[in-house]
């Protein structure tokens, strides 16, 4: 894989992981984040969907390597919403 193609891998997972956090309602930082973020829910929306045994829809093709953006997209909102859920700040009345 050259720079070229993980740069291209990196940028599909950042979008992946904003639309992943745009879903969920909660940012948990930048572009470098999102990347970040973007990976991580393409490591368990692909867990996911293999228990659930659900088919690999909408891959991207990087250099020989595959990338689920679909359960990128699932995963990376998955992750938002229990980072967010976890992190929130409670008000006390």
């Amino acid at each position: 894989m050259t720079i070229v193609q993980f740069l291209l891998l990196l940028l599909v997972a950042a979008i992946c992981g904003m639309i992943g956090q745009s879903l969920a309602g909660y940012s948990l930082g930048g572009c470098l984040v999102s990347a970040a973020v973007g990976f991580v829910g393409a490591f368990l929306g692909l867990w996911l969907a293999r228990e659930l045994h659900l088919p690999e829809v909408l891959t991207v093709h990087v250099g020989g390597e595959a990338f689920p953006v679909l359960w990128s997209i699932v995963g990376s909102a998955i992750l938002a919403l229990a980072i967010g859920l976890l992190t929130r700040h409670r008000r006390l009345i």
